[in-house]
């Protein structure tokens, strides 16, 4: 696994990922971080350079969607969750129960929130965009200020104010 690290406006941010794909976005003092390093090569790659510049382009309010390939790597029900939190559009928001209601799982609410707490792929797959039932900030591995800030940029990007309401897919 290669990897690189680099400054932004949010903090020292870590992104690896090998031939097939990106496999995570973290800062360096988020949740879920520091047991999961491995043997990485510190070297920047042809895609940990897009992963850099698609996130400084972001991050300037630039860039709205991302085109990566992602490997996440998780449970098959964590990987059903992260493929649902990619549908939910820039600038929009959605609550953990909208989630579980897509994935018709409605009572699976505390579920789909440990999966997207374990998200390895920071903002890359948008995990800030899900808010608590009353539609309030609540969990974020890299902390709710980070969060909140995410929020506001997107916000003031898009000017779009209404809540992404997910619809459950058939079964």
């Amino acid at each position: 696994m290669h990897v690189i690290e680099f400054d932004t406006v949010l903090g020292q941010t870590i992104v690896a990922g090998n031939e097939q794909g990106l496999a995570g976005v973290w800062f360096n003092d988020q949740r879920h971080f520091a047991g999961i390093q491995g043997d990485w090569i510190h070297q920047e790659t042809e895609l940990l350079h897009a992963a850099k510049q698609q996130l400084l382009a972001y991050f300037a309010g630039e860039l709205k969607e991302f085109d990566l390939p992602l490997t996440p790597k998780g449970t098959e029900f964590q990987e059903r969750v992260w493929q649902a939190l990619q549908d939910i559009d820039y600038g929009v928001t959605c609550s953990y129960g909208d989630i579980a209601n897509q994935l018709n799982q409605p009572k699976a609410v505390r579920a789909v929130g440990a999966a997207v707490g374990k998200n390895p792929l920071s903002i890359i797959i948008p995990c800030h965009r899900v808010l608590g039932s009353q539609k309030q900030l609540t969990g974020y591995a890299g902390g709710l200020e980070r969060k909140k800030w995410l929020l506001q940029l997107e916000q003031n990007t898009k000017l779009k104010t209404e809540v992404y309401q997910l619809q459950a897919k058939p079964a």
